[in-house]
């Protein structure tokens, strides 16, 4: 299980997945980061699989 950390800032949220590093997004509104992180996530696996694989 990963874990997913927002962070209300001025210009809305940041957010960040705190067992992998780089893996951090921003949005207007918190749903509009959820979303982004969880496209940052699917990137950094498609990404990783590709070097891997």
């Amino acid at each position: 299980m990963l874990t997913a950390v927002y962070k209300k800032v001025r210009s809305g949220y940041v957010a960040w997945v705190e067992e992998i590093p780089g893996v951090n997004t921003q949005g207007t509104t918190k749903a509009e980061a959820k979303e982004n992180l969880a496209d940052a996530l699917r990137e950094f696996v498609a990404a990783r699989r590709m070097l891997t694989g």
